[in-house]
Formats: structure tokens, sequence, C-alpha cells
């Protein structure tokens, strides 16, 4: 089932708009090549410009710092109580639990299960202790690993005043309550509970950036709020939040970031989510062009201002190894749990030499404890299925349902993007950009700004998944106004040409969305069929992995790039940067010295090509990364070194082109109707050599 690497005609992606001849162009050569700057919902776009703390912060800040914890209540008593009654296992394991929430890590802690029990009469007095002695916990009975064993699983209790975690209501009711209860006695009453900052990093993804900095302030990862995750081979600058941190104290850690910095702090009262941005901006260089004319790249150009590309989800929507992510979405809408798990857990190509080891270990062994042990932090999803199966040993369901919750959602969206793919792909082959009878539109006298904001946004990507706490209380209220605003292409609108082929849309499966009424709807059902899944019809009782489930959206075919501008290039040495980055601005205005080139030292080539196989950031797990845990130091590669190891000096030209998408868009995608190639992380190595 797995194959070497995923190609694009393996996830649907294999039209192109124009017959316009392309030419040859080595997209990411250097990460630098690729800069991002996240745009507000204001439009404004999201640039670094100082890295310094506002000189006045707010005087009621304690000297010593808000941000320690209140007084941390003791369980001691308590947990040795429960020992004698569940055993010392559970009772670690318990400890455990409590410490992290005790951490802070209320926003974020998985829920725990303890070890089988048959005795009902025993899990009974199980849940008692539980209500008279954890009353901010609850207890609730799961499945065992076998079918006469029950097993007592414990959480955060969401209905518990004291209990400020993200899922305790709907954001919108939780009004200015804090997430928790860290320094809530010490922050200023006139001072925005949120701090808002700006995130620049190089060759690295968010949730890695975000873990490297959570662990120096002693905080969960995901304590922080943001809009999007960024591409990982490239330059990006997002916003950021973090409750009740002060500005000095992160601005004091950039003298200690590698590839991260951060800048522009402001106190705000709300926190990002997922979805809260109007786009991204992109600024992406492309090298060693070779075409038979400046005329060929002219017109390539121009018609890729003038007609867009098709909204393809990329590659990196299915994951960069060689098990896609959409093939697990597929196994657990089909409810085949193991299949499911051994596809996350399987070995795969194309990974550092410590997972691989270890993926190949418990391939071999199935020592889930010895695999624990060899497996890297920051290889989330694996880690939460190994940690359930080692307490409950054959609960593949349950083991799922560790992974953080978008994390194992991500796996589901993977699917329907494969479809929506296919779709897309059959619409251009069979139709061209035609508007055709039975295309998807939304109704132009009845669309609502808030509809047509939607369309290839990020709570487009979510699929209006109504179990994403950060997401329902938004996706709920629109889709009802989008599902009743679609309606397909008639004769009377094909003779008005009220509708052009910019208007057409086509849905990503889900209860709650209409197909085309053309030949185009059979091409969803057909593939689902061939892969053992029913669009219509529950295959499980695991809500949340079923398609029926899922409120589905809708997406536009046809995406033209905003404020596109290009020119051409020359340089003739590989290694000259052609772009400046924010950081980079930051310099030029600073006196020498001040801010310190962010280039790495002491870099093994052959080992930082380990960390570049992806063009950007995989969806396939939350790589919170940890410096210190690969060969005790992290290994990328420097800010002055290319893909490509060529030293000639002849002159090359270089491609620059500047544009904005949509959230959720793929700008790879884009580069792949200009240049008519792969978009592949394989075919654009082949460039360098």
């Amino acid at each position: 089932m797995a194959m070497t690497t995923v190609e694009e005609h393996d996830v649907g992606i294999s039209c192109f708009i124009s017959n316009i001849p392309g030419f040859r162009g080595i997209l990411k050569q250097r990460y630098s090549d690729f800069i991002v700057n996240e745009v507000a919902r204001d439009g404004t776009v999201v640039q670094l410009s100082t890295l310094d703390a506002p000189e006045e912060e707010p005087e009621s800040f304690q000297e010593n710092g808000t941000n320690t914890s209140d007084a941390v209540v003791s369980y001691a008593s308590q947990i040795e109580s429960f020992k004698s009654l569940a055993g010392e296992s559970d009772a670690v394991l318990l400890e455990e639990f409590i410490s992290k929430i005790n951490a802070g890590g209320e926003d974020s802690v998985s829920p725990i299960v303890l070890s089988p029990d048959s005795d009902k009469s025993h899990r009974k007095a199980m849940h008692n202790f539980f209500k008279e002695n954890f009353k901010f916990l609850v207890t609730d009975v799961v499945d065992g690993p076998d079918a006469s064993s029950k097993c007592i699983r414990v959480r955060l209790n969401s209905a518990e005043p004291n209990n400020k975690g993200k899922n305790s209501k709907k954001r919108k009711e939780r009004g200015d309550k804090p997430f928790d209860s860290r320094g809530s006695e010490d922050w200023p009453e006139n001072v925005g509970k949120f701090l808002r900052f700006y995130l620049y990093k190089e060759n690295k993804d968010t949730q890695e950036a975000l873990g490297v900095i959570g662990n120096m302030l002693g905080i969960q990862p995901k304590s922080f709020g943001f809009s999007g995750t960024k591409d990982k081979r490239a330059v990006t600058t997002q916003r950021v939040t973090v409750y009740k941190q002060r500005a000095s104290r992160l601005a004091s850690l950039n003298k200690r970031l590698f590839g991260i910095k951060l800048g522009d702090f402001c106190y705000v009262k709300e926190a990002l989510c997922l979805g809260q941005l109007l786009g991204n901006r992109f600024t992406i260089t492309l090298r060693g062009i070779v075409a038979d004319s400046e005329d060929t790249i002219k017109a390539s150009a121009e018609a890729l201002g003038k007609h867009g590309f098709i909204n393809y989800f990329g590659l990196q929507r299915f994951g960069s190894g060689s098990v896609p992510t959409h093939l697990i979405g597929a196994a657990l809408l089909r409810g085949e749990w193991r299949l499911a798990v051994d596809l996350i857990l399987d070995p795969r190509d194309g990974e550092r030499n410590a997972i691989a080891k270890a993926r190949k270990y418990y391939k071999e062994s199935n020592d889930v404890v010895g695999t624990l042990k060899q497996l890297p932090r920051y290889m989330v999803a694996e880690r939460a299925v190994l940690q359930t199966l080692k307490m409950s040993p054959g609960n593949y369901l349950q083991a799922l349902k560790s992974i953080p919750r978008t994390l194992r959602m991500l796996y589901v969206h993977s699917y329907q993007s494969y479809l929506w793919n296919h779709a897309a792909s059959k619409r251009v082959q069979k139709y061209g950009t035609e508007l055709v009878l039975g295309d998807l539109v939304y109704c132009k006298e009845n669309s609502t700004g808030k509809v047509t904001e939607l369309v290839g946004s990020e709570y487009a990507e979510d699929c209006g998944d109504r179990y994403d706490s950060n997401n329902d209380e938004v996706l709920e209220d629109v889709h009802e106004e989008i599902k009743s605003d679609v309606k397909a292409v008639d004769a009377e609108d094909l003779n008005s040409g009220s509708y052009t082929i910019d208007d057409v849309i086509l849905p990503m499966p889900g209860s709650r969305v209409n197909y085309p009424t053309n030949h185009i709807a059979s091409v969803y059902e057909d593939l689902a069929k061939k892969d053992g899944i029913s669009l219509t019809e529950s295959m499980h009782n695991v809500e949340e992995f079923s398609i029926t489930s899922i409120t589905g959206c809708y997406r536009r075919v046809f995406q033209k790039p905003i404020n596109f501008e290009w020119e051409l290039l020359t340089y003739t040495d590989n290694n000259t940067q052609l772009v400046e980055t924010d950081l980079d601005k930051i310099n030029k205005s600073k006196p020498m010295n001040t801010v310190k080139p962010m280039g790495a030292v002491n870099e093994k080539k052959e080992e930082a090509f380990d960390g570049i196989r992806e063009l950007e950031s995989s969806n396939d797990g939350a790589k919170v990364e940890n410096y210190n845990e690969i060969a005790g130091e992290e290994v990328k590669l420097s800010h002055d070194e290319s893909l490509g190891g060529s030293d000639s000096q002849d002159p090359h030209i270089a491609l620059k082109l500047s544009f904005t998408l949509p959230a959720s868009c793929y700008a790879t995608m884009a580069i792949r109707e200009l240049l008519k190639t792969s978009t592949s992380v394989a075919y654009h190595k082949t460039l360098n050599q």
C-alpha cells in the first residue's frame, strides 16, 4: 500500500489551465527563496519590524514577574489512598496526569486510561473515589483490550467552574475567562490578557518553533494561539498569541533562539484561533531559469496573473513520507482502527535515522515501551498512540483518539482533499475552463460577504468539523447559509451570463453539501466506493471519524493570484540571497552587531539534507522539535547554504514572483501552473544535480 514518495498524480493533481509552454526553474533552492507573510483580516501584511519589547510595560506588573503559578494544591495523600485502591501503576499515571494539569496543561492534556478492570463493583468504587477526592476530574468507562474487560478513563471535568480548559465552553460563551489560573491574581485589570507577537522563523514549521519557545518559557505549546501553520522550508512571519506573558520576557529569548525571532509585541483581549486571517503574501524566487526566450517567461507569467491556476490541495497536504495521510484517513472512515494505527507507526522512506530505527524496531518487535524510549518527543501522533497502547494493549480506537484532535482530524481532511483534487481534475479534463450546466456556484442574488470570504479560507480547509472546539460556533452558523446559497447552473444562468468560470466551486464531502448535477458528481462516489467508503452512510458508530458527521464545505476550482507582480533577476553565485527578509531589513536599520545573523555553525551538509526532504511543512504529525534530542544538537541548513551545490560563476536568471492567496490555497500549485512541471521534492532535487 505504501509508495516510495507521494507524486502529484497519486493525489489527483494532473491538469493545467493553459496550454502555454512552461520552462525550467528551481523551487526553494534556498529556503529564503520562499518568503511568506501572513495577511490579517483587515488586509494588513504581517511584517516583523522590531525585536524589542515596548519601552513602557504596564506599571501594574510586579517586579519579580507576573507568571509565577498560583499555589498548587497537593494531592499526595489522595494519591496515596488511590494507590491502595487501584495499584501502584495507576497511581503513578494519575500523579503524572495531575502534575501536567498543575503545570498549566489544562489546555492540551489528554485523558488517561487506567488498567483494565472486569470487576464492576470495583469500578464503581473507583468512580466514587474520584467524585469525592478529585472534583476537577471526571471518569467514564471505555472498552478494554478484550470483550470481557473495561477501562476507566479519567479527564478534566469540563463542567467544573475551576476548570478553564478550552473545551469547557464554546469560545463565545467563555467571555474573558482565563485559559488557566497562572498569573490570574497578579495580572492588571487594564491590560489585555493575551500577548500578541510576530513570529519570524526560518526553515522550521510553526509547531516546531512554538515547541521551542514553549520549552524556554516552561509552558505547553498549545498555550499559543495562531491563525494557521506556515511552510517549513521557507522564511515566514505570522501573528501568535500567548496567555499572560510579558513582552520583555519573550523579547529576552531572541538572543538564545536559533532560526526564530519574536517581535512587534502588544497586549490584546482575545486569543488568535485557526482561520482568523485573510490569507498569505508570498515572495517566491525561482532560480536557474531556462526558457526558449524571455517572451516565453513573460507569456507564462502574464497567463498566471490573468487566468490563475487550478486550486488543488498541494502535495504537502498529504504528508511528506511514503505513507500518504489520505490513506490513514480512508482507514479511519472505514473503521479499520488497527490498520490506521499501523499506517501511522509503520516504517517509511525519507525520515531521520533515529525515527526510521524506532519504526523498524516496533514493526519487528511490537515492543511499545522500547519504541517509546527511542522515539523523539516531537513525534506527537506516534507517541500518543504508543502511550495508550502501553496502558491498554490492543485498544486501537482509544489509541487513535489519544492523538490531539486537530492532528487526528487532518487525516480525514486529507482524504476529503484527495477526493476534491480528483473531482477538480475531472472537471477540467471534461469541460475545460467553460461554465457548463450542473456546475455549482454561490447564488449571487443571495450571497453574503461572510460566505464569500469562506471560499478558499482556512475555515473551509477544516471542512466544518463540528467537533473542533476552535471552530464550531463559527462554522455551524455559516454552513447553513452556504448550503442554501449554493445552486447548480441552469440554462437561464448560461444565457444571462450571470456566472463565469471563476464562480465554479466543488464540495469537500460531508453531510451538508450539495454535489454538481453533471458528470463530476460521480467522481466522488466512484472513487470513495473503490476505497470501500460510503459518502452517505456511516460505516461505524464513531462520529468524529464518520463522513456523515462532518459538515463539509466548498472550495473554488480556479484561483487567481491577488496583487500579482513579477520581475526577472540575474545572479552569478547560487548562494547569493536575492530578496530581503524581514530580519534583513531590521539588520539594515540597526547599528552593526546589534542583531546577529541567523546562520548555523558546525553543520554537516550530509545530515542537513535529512531535514529538508519536504518542500513545505507536512500534515503528517505536529513535529514539536526539541533541539537537544537530535544528536545533541539541531541540524539545519545554514542561511547561506543552498540546496544546490553549484559554484559556477556563470550568469543565471531568476524569476521573482509576489502575490497574495486566500488561506489554504497552495502557492506551489501556482508555481506548478507557471512552470508546467511537478512540485515534488524528488523532481526539484534533480534540477540541482
